[in-house]
């Protein structure tokens, strides 16, 4: 049995998987608007704003991002809405282990020193 979601939810993930976190951010959060109690899209909302404050130098709201996203997203494991979340929070515990505990900012021209974040891509399981 196949399951609809949301546009923005499909297109969500196109944009995570090129990199484009700020678009992820604003797909996320036209479905989040209707509907905040979701806190499944809250957790991916915001695993999205985590990884593009990282991504300019904004390291203190990276960390808090992470784990509000961790602790958002944790209750839904292993599976929810087509997504494996196993390996999303295996992916956010590895965010919060690399990014620096030490550091609050570093300037944009600065960001290649930073150690660099563990890769993901998320997959759509639409049949589960």
């Amino acid at each position: 049995m196949s399951v609809n979601y949301p546009l923005e939810y499909y297109q969500f993930f196109v944009h995570f998987n090129e990199g484009d976190y700020y678009t992820c951010h604003d797909l996320l959060e036209e479905i989040w608007m209707t509907d905040k109690q979701n806190l499944f899209l809250k957790g991916l909302l915001q695993m999205s704003v985590a990884i593009y404050h990282y991504e300019y130098g904004n390291v203190k709201g990276a960390r808090m991002m992470f784990r509000k996203a961790h602790e958002y997203l944790k209750p839904f494991l292993p599976r929810y809405w087509g997504l494996d979340l196993s390996q999303t929070i295996t992916y956010l515990e590895a965010c919060l282990n690399t990014i620096p505990l030490i550091i609050d900012s570093v300037p944009f021209e600065r960001v290649d020193e930073l150690p660099k974040l563990p890769e993901l891509f998320l997959y759509l399981d639409v049949d589960v």
